[in-house]
C-alpha cells in the first residue's frame, strides 16, 4: 500500500506514475481532499477525466475502488444494502413445523442475509486501508437520493433499520462526479471540496496523449490533439473529450496511420464524434478545412 503524498508535488508524481497528467489546480484539490479527509466533487464535461482520477488514485494508493454508478430511480436499498428475500424465504420454509421458528425470527435480519451494496461496502474495513468510493454521475440520480447521501458524507456512516448504524472505522476517500446535466443541491456541495474539470490546453492534452499512447509519432500526436481542439470550437451537439482523443489516436495507430488526411479523418470520425449529425457536419470539405488550418498553425516540434 502506497502512503498518501505529503504535498501537492507528491500528488502530481503519484498520478503521473499511473499515466494521469493532472493540472496544478486539480492536484492541489486532490491533495487537500486526501489531507483533510473531505469528499471531492468533480464537475465538468463528459470525457475530461473525472472518473479516471478515482481509478488512478485507487491503483496508485493500492486501495480498493468501490464504484456507485448513479441513475434515475437509484434509492437507498440499491446504494447501501438489500435483504436476500429468496434466502430468507428458504430459511422460513425449512424451519416450518420445527422448534426453531421463534429463533429464526431474530436470525432472518442478520448479516448472513444481507446483500452488500457500494455505500455499505465503503464503510467496511479493507485490507489495504480505506477504499476509494466513486459516486459517479451524481446528476443522473434523483434529488431525494442526494438528501440520503448527506448522512453518508457527513459522518461516514449508513443506517440499516434492522441492524442500526454502521460507521466507517476509517473514512473512505470519496470522489463524486457530475456532468452537470442538472444542478446538484448546495447542501451536498458544502460537504465537499469542489473542482471544475475543464478541457485541457494543447500542451497538457499532448502530454496526456503521449502518456497514454507513447508509441504514436510526435507529429501524429500533435496533429490529433490540434484537430480535436479545433473540433471543440465547432458547433457540435457533443464535443469530444480527452477520452475520445486517446481512442482516436489508438485507432489511427491500429490502421498504421502516420499523418492525418481528409480521407483518414472521414473514415475514423466515429472514434471522436458519437452523433450522426455531428459526423455529417465534418464529412468532406469541412474536415479538409479544419485539417488545413491545423497544418498551417502547427510548427515543427
Amino acid at each position: 500500500m502506497t502512503t498518501i503524498p505529503k504535498d501537492i508535488d507528491g500528488v502530481e508524481t503519484l498520478l503521473a506514475g499511473q499515466g494521469y497528467v493532472a493540472s496544478r489546480a486539480l492536484a492541489t484539490v486532490v491533495f487537500l481532499s486526501l489531507k483533510l479527509g473531505r469528499p471531492l466533487f468533480l464537475e465538468g464535461e463528459a470525457g475530461t477525466g473525472k472518473t479516471e482520477i478515482a481509478k488512478t488514485l485507487a491503483t496508485a494508493l493500492g486501495r480498493r475502488l468501490i464504484r456507485l454508478q448513479c441513475y434515475e430511480g437509484l434509492d437507498a436499498a440499491s446504494a447501501v444494502a438489500e435483504w436476500n428475500f429468496a434466502a430468507q424465504m428458504i430459511a422460513i420454509r425449512t424451519a416450518e413445523g420445527t422448534s426453531d421458528r421463534d429463533q429464526l425470527k431474530t436470525e432472518l435480519f442478520t448479516e448472513e442475509y444481507l446483500i452488500e451494496r457500494p455505500l455499505l461496502a465503503a464503510m467496511r474495513p479493507q485490507p489495504g486501508g480505506a477504499p476509494v468510493l466513486l459516486i459517479d454521475e451524481l446528476d443522473r440520480a434523483d434529488e431525494p437520493f442526494e438528501a440520503f447521501l448527506l448522512e453518508a458524507l457527513s459522518d461516514f456512516q449508513v443506517t440499516i433499520p434492522e441492524l442500526g448504524t454502521i460507521k466507517a472505522p476509517e473514512p473512505p476517500i470519496v470522489i463524486l462526479t457530475s456532468n452537470r446535466t442538472r444542478e446538484v443541491h448546495d447542501a451536498l456541495k458544502r460537504r465537499c471540496l469542489y473542482h471544475w474539470v475543464d478541457y485541457p490546453s494543447f500542451e497538457r492534452e499532448l502530454a496526456i496523449l503521449n502518456s497514454r499512447a507513447p508509441e504514436a509519432q510526435a507529429s501524429l500526436s500533435r496533429e490529433v490533439v490540434a484537430f480535436v481542439q479545433k473540433l471543440r470550437r465547432e458547433d457540435l451537439f457533443k464535443r469530444p473529450g480527452v477520452a475520445e482523443t486517446i481512442d482516436w489516436a489508438k485507432c489511427l495507430l491500429a490502421l498504421d496511420v502516420i499523418a492525418l488526411s481528409p480521407e483518414v479523418i472521414s473514415d475514423t470520425l466515429g472514434a471522436i464524434l458519437k452523433y450522426q449529425d455531428d459526423i455529417q457536419k465534418l464529412q468532406g470539405s469541412e474536415a479538409k478545412r479544419l485539417l488545413d488550418e491545423v497544418k498551417r498553425e502547427l510548427v515543427p516540434a
